[in-house]
Order: C-alpha cells, then structure tokens, then sequence
C-alpha cells in the first residue's frame, strides 16, 4: 500500500508498502523484465519500440507485425509483439509471439518470465515450471518449487455464483474479512497492488509449511524472507477458493483501526479470477463468477485495463489536461489519490510543497494537490498526493516505467476511488468506474 498525506513524520510512507506488505506480495512471480534496447534502425515517427514507451500498444503491435512481415526471424518483435498480448490477457497470441521469441534467442530471459506468468494466469502453473527453472535466477526457482509442490487443481472455485462482503473499515484502506483452511475469520487489506499475502502468525495457525523461499527486499530498513506455500481453502464470504500458491513473511504490519493486527492482504491475483467490484461508496467488495452474462457497468463508464507483472493494474488516466495516459491502479494508498514525480508535477501544474518534503530512500517526497485528475468521465478535485523528487523502485506509478517498460505518468489510489465503484473486468479487459 501506499503512503499517507501526514508528511509531519517521517516514517508516513512505511504504512504498507514500506511495512513490506506490498513488497512481499509484488514479489509473487519475477517482475517483467525491461524492454530491449531498440534496434537503431528505428528512428522514424512510426518507431514501435517508441510508440510502446508511450503506451500507445495498439500501433506499437501493427508496427511489430510489420517488423515481422519484412524479417520472419526477428525475435524482439516477437518478444514485444508477445507481451503486448500478454498485457491484454489475448493468451493465444502472448503464448505463440513469446514462446518465438524464446526459441529465436534463448538467453532472452524476460521473455521466458513473460510466457511463465502467461501460464500463472491461466492456472496453467505446470507449464510454467521449466521456463522459471530455466532462467537461472533464484527467484525463478523458488516459484517453480512451489509450482511443483500444487497437485491437482489449482485455483478451484466453489460455492456462490457471487459474494458480497461488507467493508469492515474504509480507512486507512479497505478490508474484509475472510477465513483460511476453514479457520475464524480473520480482517484482509483490500490492495489492487497486492497477490495473496499473510502474516506469518496467520499462516503458522492455519497449518501452512513453507516449501520454497527467496529474498523479499528490505521493509523498514531490514531484510525480509518471504516463505511460499499451498494454501487448501481460502474462503471470502460464500465463495471458497481451493489448492493455491500463498506466501508470507514475518514483515512489521500495521494494525487495523481497531488496534487488531490485519491478517494480511489480497488483491489482483485474487480479483483477476472473477468479475471484482471494490464499491468505495457502497463499502463492499463484491466477487462474481466470470462469464459473459455477469452485469457490468455502462459503456460510457468504460476504459481500456492492462495487466502488468502478475498484478498491477493499468488504464489510462489525465492529470488535469495532460493525457489521458498510462496510470497505474492502486487502492492500497494511505490518505492519497495520487503519486507522480516532481518533473511530471511541475510539467502539468501541479503545485509542490518544496517546504514539507518526506525522506525517502534515495530521495525526497513532497506534498501535492492537483486540482482535477480523472479516468475517463470519473473525476476528482483538490486531491492529495506525493509527489517523488526522483523515481525509486517500488514508487507506484512513474517509478515502475522501467520495470514495465513504457512511461506511467502517475498512479491513482484511495482517496480517488472513495465516490466511486470500481469494476476489474480481467476476462474482456475493462476498467468500469461509476459513482456511487
């Protein structure tokens, strides 16, 4: 989760995601690696490799297809070509663009994280193994060590067509309540920026045994282990989930506004398995089956949805009168609705508060407000937010553009969402927003 607006002390930003959270659970599956250097060929207007910076992937995918009409063996428009695809969910074509390009140029290592994470979101986990083993890194094996350790069926459904769960807080962020291996319900953080991650008390109660391990980063200036294992049953409401992969760390997490300690935290690995709506207005998360007749909001609600690494969420947003461009969706944010940097503040007009900055690894963070920002036709006013002096890694937003590979302008969060209802449609690949 994301920082708080308080910037009087200077730990704010440690809420969640600096309390190593959010941290553990982006450490889930490899995180895609950057996009190749583009060929120097490429110079003229129509450069695909530069239309993908931009996030403009519809033409960046045509360009890519002509690179490939003119030279049938050139592996970095498969790759690109590839995971484009895989950004949109279009897994046929993701599986056979990127499974080229890794037969064209073996060593092409974030090409065979891509066509791995391919698989894990099709529950195909099986066929992921080999290409995680195959990267040597260790990270990649450990994942595949805990692929190997799911038997049966993954990520089974049973139960309700839906599930409508009531908001047990909406502040600092939402969360539910939902039950592990048939166990008292326990309070989960709702964080689109989150996979499924517990606390290691929650996991140790519930039976859990670690299978593989790896290097989670550091939270609150220490390193963490995360610990992977196969969770029975993962109940939400009348909907349980059953055999899938969990992880855990013994990571410092903040308590609930009660003073209770929080279970852990789920989010977009989750939510892609069904047709999930966060209602902020309404407070309840509410989780439908996916098919083609499960209601959806109106077309004119309707943006574009992307899926980058295993679970961040991707539209297109503005900041005032600059875009609409490439946003992250976050709703893990403490106290905020925006987080950009300095350079992309001062372009657009939002106005920084040189003299409030919050220290941050590697650089400051200041206090901003932006007089509109919007998705689509959704829009906010006066809204809070953090402003980076210089992008450091796990900085939502404009600080995952390498990771990713194209240009985030900002990431919207909490107190964006807060009069609006937000539906994920991960099966026909659209964000629908409507308030109240």
């Amino acid at each position: 989760m994301t920082p708080s607006a308080d910037f009087q002390a200077p730990d704010r930003r440690a809420f969640l995601r600096r309390a190593g959270l959010a941290v553990a659970a982006g450490a889930s599956l490899p995180l895609l690696g950057t996009v190749p250097s583009p060929s120097p060929a490429f110079a003229a207007a129509d450069d695909p490799d530069q239309l993908f910076k931009d996030g403009r992937f519809a033409a960046a995918e045509r360009g890519y297809r002509r690179l490939l009409r003119e030279d049938p063996r050139n592996a970095h428009a498969y790759a690109q070509a590839g995971y484009i695809a895989l950004l949109s969910n279009r897994f046929g074509e993701a599986e056979k663009h990127l499974a080229k390009a890794v037969a064209l140029q073996p060593g092409d290592v974030a090409s065979a994280q891509r066509l791995a994470e391919c698989f894990v979101r099709q529950d195909q986990l099986a066929r992921a193994i080999p290409l995680l083993q195959g990267t040597g890194r260790l990270r990649d094996k450990a994942y595949a060590d805990l692929y190997s350790h799911i038997s049966g069926t993954p990520w089974q459904i049973h139960g309700a067509r839906s599930a409508e769960l009531p908001f047990v807080t909406l502040d600092p962020v939402p969360a539910v309540e939902a039950s592990l291996n048939g166990g008292t319900p326990g309070k989960f953080w709702l964080d689109t920026y989150a996979t499924l991650d517990l606390s290691r008390e929650v996991a140790e109660a519930a039976g859990l045994r670690a299978v593989a391990s790896h290097s989670g980063g550091v939270a609150n200036n220490q390193p963490i282990t995360i610990w992977l294992g196969v969770l029975d049953s993962f109940k939400i409401g009348n909907i349980e989930i059953r055999n899938l992969p969990v992880q855990w760390s013994d990571a410092q997490r903040p308590s609930l506004p009660d003073g209770s300690p929080a279970a852990g935290a789920f989010g977009t690995t989750i939510f892609y398995h069904f047709l999930t709506t966060m209602n902020y207005a309404g407070r309840a998360l509410i989780l439908r089956r996916k098919t083609k007749t499960a209601p959806r909001a109106g077309a004119a609600d309707r943006l574009p949805l992307w899926l980058a690494g295993d679970h961040y969420p991707c539209t297109l947003g503005s900041l005032g009168d600059y875009g609409p461009r490439m946003v992250t969706l976050d709703t893990g944010g403490i106290g905020v609705g925006l987080d950009t940097t300095v350079e992309i503040a001062e372009r657009v007009g939002i106005e920084v508060d040189y003299d409030h900055p919050s220290r941050q690894p590697g650089t400051k963070v200041y206090p901003i407000t932006a007089e509109r920002i919007s998705l689509g036709g959704a829009v906010g006013r006066k809204v809070r937010g953090h402003a980076a002096e210089q992008v450091f890694p796990g900085f939502p937003g404009p600080g995952q553009s390498a990771q990713f590979g194209f240009d985030l302008i900002a990431n919207f969060t909490h107190e964006f969402f807060k009069p609006f209802a937000i539906t994920f449609d991960y099966t026909d690949m659209h964000l629908y927003i409507t308030r109240g």
